[in-house]
């Protein structure tokens, strides 16, 4: 392999010159420094020098010195071993227990994004997770993706850590979760609850938070992904993938795009958000040998919903439970709108004909007491006619229906949690409706 040297350093971007033999598009390359820092192929620009990404972000690069190729991508440990384990993009452990050992394959992280196309046909499998706002209005369907959309604030890190508690009880698969650029703290408190819950044995871990380098944020993804399409191709596995937050995924591709000083697109992101985002997506996928059903969360800046790369991630999403800060200010949790939340999975096929029938009649209900709650705030609810009156009540019945105590929050708040089955939810809607 040939060797190069480093002409320039600006921040994270390193520009290193090649007499011949180019390295590929993301390839690694190794520098000569104590740190053997790894460096990422971006680019060639149009000077002919390799752009490269500093990984790591560390500091002891200096110009003149030499760079290695290595032939090969970033390659992370995949096998049983990484069950349990905190890991980084690179695949490094961050748990505070030792390195992983007894690896025997890697893998690179981008993917060669081969995949069987004999799909399973079969009916559609719902996985209950005992939210009853969920499991009603955004089905939880095998292989399907759902969103968790809100701002900052509404509770949609404590909604999936719910989700991860109930459906990783079941025994349904191995679970996922990818941290995104979030809060350190959340992090630790998912690893010590899976902890306490034994759940951890079931659990794969990758976190790029917020005091990584967005070259960190932007890979964390695709490195959950790579090891769940490992589990489902290799072991026939059944994936649960949690990725919190997929608009910070966004956020720090745009932030590696700033540095690499490329022209932004609509609404100040990167040129390539459509292909990140499709990409990506396009990897949660099921395939002849298992499935992967993703749980993803999306952050909305400025509670924005038209905001370009929120319509972009949604549009790869099956159901989108959309949680509201005017919800959230009322006391109700989950702080779900009921009327935003949609679903494509609701249909008899998927669902049923009774819970289908029932989400039309709540929806109606839902609608018709947002228009009345205007018409009560100026004439009062006495002035309305019986059968308004009787549907207004039923709505505020569904309302307060739908809310739910929550077991990750037990601890802090001394209340127990509570995990409500699919049939007995709907006879409960079907008694307040009829």
């Amino acid at each position: 392999m040939s060797k190069g040297i480093i002409r320039a350093i600006k921040g994270l971007v390193v520009q290193i010159e090649f007499d011949d033999d180019y390295p590929e598009l993301n390839e690694m390359l190794v520098a000569t420094d104590e740190a053997k820092s790894p460096l990422l192929v971006d680019n060639v620009n149009a000077a002919g020098l390799v752009v490269a990404l500093n990984c790591r972000a560390v500091n002891t690069l200096q110009k003149g010195m030499e760079v290695s190729r290595t032939g090969k991508s970033i390659e992370i440990p995949v096998g049983p071993e990484m069950i349990g384990r905190v890991v980084d993009a690179m695949g490094a452990p961050i748990d505070g227990h030792p390195a992983v050992t007894g690896v025997k394959e890697y893998r690179s992280i981008f993917g060669s994004h081969e995949r069987s196309q004999a799909l399973k046909v079969s009916k559609p499998e719902i996985l209950e997770t005992g939210i009853k706002v969920l499991d009603f209005f955004a089905p939880f369907v095998k292989g399907r993706k759902v969103g968790v959309i809100g701002g900052a604030g509404v509770g949609k890190t404590v909604l999936t850590m719910e989700m991860i508690n109930n459906v990783s009880r079941t025994g349904a698969g191995m679970a996922f979760f990818a941290g995104i650029g979030e809060r350190i703290r959340e992090g630790h408190e998912l690893y010590q609850t899976l902890g306490e819950n034994d759940l951890l044995k079931n659990t794969c871990m990758f976190f790029g938070q917020m005091d990584q380098n967005p070259v960190q944020r932007a890979l964390i993804a695709n490195s959950a992904v790579t090891l769940a399409e490992y589990f489902r191709d290799e072991h026939g596995k059944d994936i649960l993938f949690f990725a919190d937050n997929m608009y910070r995924y966004i956020q720090a591709k745009n932030e590696v795009s700033t540095i690499l000083d490329q022209i932004p697109a609509e609404g100040g992101y990167e040129p390539t958000i459509f292909s990140d985002v499709k990409v990506l997506q396009d990897r949660l996928a099921s395939n002849d040998k298992g499935s992967i059903t993703a749980v993803q969360t999306i952050y909305v800046p400025a509670d924005d919903l038209s905001d370009p790369a929120v319509q972009m991630i949604q549009h790869e999403l099956d159901s989108i439970l959309v949680l509201s800060r005017k919800v959230a200010e009322q006391g109700i949790r989950p702080a779900v709108d009921l009327l935003k939340t949609t679903s494509s999975l609701l249909t008899p096929e998927v669902v049923g004909e009774r819970h289908y029938l029932l989400s039309i009649q709540v929806q109606a209900l839902l609608q018709k007491y947002e228009s009345l709650k205007g018409i009560i705030a100026i004439i009062g609810e006495n002035e309305l006619s019986p059968e308004d009156r009787k549907d207004f009540a039923k709505a505020k019945n569904l309302i307060q229906y739908f809310t739910q105590k929550m077991f990750v929050m037990t601890k802090m708040n001394g209340i127990p949690g509570e995990f409500v089955k699919r049939d007995e939810m709907l006879s409960k809607i079907e008694e307040i409706i009829i």
